[in-house]
């Protein structure tokens, strides 16, 4: 099967590149390298199942060529920042909405049969309602949650009218490997990890009693991969399905790094949720989705990734 990983030089889509890859698909890699970086895929475009296309989901005649003869579409380029997003309305629409529609429309004028959205678990905003189901009604608090949501009913309208399969994967806190250390608006596992090996002070927004659903890369890209093979459509979580907080995860890091830092608190940023963790029920069910590694088995993974990889005096 041919498969194409929009993002596929970012973080979570060269994940999926390389799953795919493993499991004997041929993968062409879309990306523009705003966030994605070459690093993330050298190692698979030097392999005879992996090909690159340089552009931008904004540039909709780029989508048909790289679109031509694929099976199905990843779709994971996005403008993944909340505080960026509250920053940039503007930019983060165009990116995050306009080039998901461009997305489905060179799908639909391809003939490709399945599309794999990247949603995210911003859509359900800040309802203390807990755990967090696709049943409820999305109320999203940053212009970033705002585009996911509108993603996902672009999805569903174009299943509807175009004989098209879409399903909308809404990621909780995705870590691992390859999230950039670099980004002010990178992960606060990754910070937390960055900042730990350098031996420098931790900062948390809030009181640190905040919790999130945190899931491993690896078990996203299983999530994908379930997904597009499954004959279906419509919206699932992807998550690990319990719920850490964040001095709870600055713990575990400090247990497998052996390193302990200070604690910085401050104020809450804009735009963020409280409480978060997902019910897994409906894709487990329909997906066969089961994660697969556990939060200190991640963050193990992760942590070493760090130490291979990015320089710490």
């Amino acid at each position: 099967m041919k498969y194409v990983v929009t993002g596929g030089a970012g973080f979570i889509g060269s994940h999926i590149a390389e799953g795919l890859v493993a499991n004997g698909h041929e993968v062409v890699i879309f990306d523009n390298f705003f966030s994605g970086k070459k690093e993330n895929v050298n190692d698979l475009l030097a392999g005879p199942n992996a090909s690159l296309i340089e552009g931008t989901i904004l540039d909709s005649a780029t989508l048909r060529k790289a679109f031509e003869g694929a099976d199905g579409i990843f779709h994971e380029a996005a403008i993944a920042s909340v505080p960026r997003s509250v920053a940039d309305p503007r930019e983060t629409h165009e990116v995050n909405l306009s080039g998901t529609v461009n997305v489905l429309m060179a799908a639909r004028d391809c003939g490709v049969k399945k599309v794999v959205f990247a949603s995210s678990a911003a859509v359900y905003g800040d309802k203390p309602e807990l755990p967090k189901r696709e049943s409820m009604m999305p109320d999203p608090l940053s212009p970033y949650a705002v585009t996911k949501s509108a993603g996902e009913n672009y999805c569903s309208v174009f299943s509807r009218l175009y004989g098209m399969q879409c399903v909308s994967l809404r990621y909780f806190n995705v870590f691992g490997p390859r999230q950039d250390p670099g980004s002010p608006y990178s992960g606060v596992i990754t910070k937390f990890i960055t900042n730990t090996l350098a031996h420098k002070p931790v900062t948390i927004f809030g009181d640190g009693k905040q919790t999130r659903d945190f899931v491993y890369v690896k078990d996203v890209v299983r999530a994908n991969i379930l997904a597009m093979e499954s004959p279906v459509s419509g919206v699932y979580n992807v998550a690990s399905g319990s719920q850490l907080d964040l001095m709870e995860l600055l713990e575990i890091v400090a247990n497998v790094s052996g390193i302990r830092v200070p604690v910085e608190f401050v104020q809450p940023a804009a735009g963020d949720v409280r409480h978060s963790v997902a019910d897994i029920a409906v894709a487990q069910e329909i997906l066969g989705y089961v994660p697969g590694c556990s939060m200190r088995e991640g963050l193990g993974e992760t942590v070493q990734w760090f130490r291979d990889f990015i320089y710490f005096p």
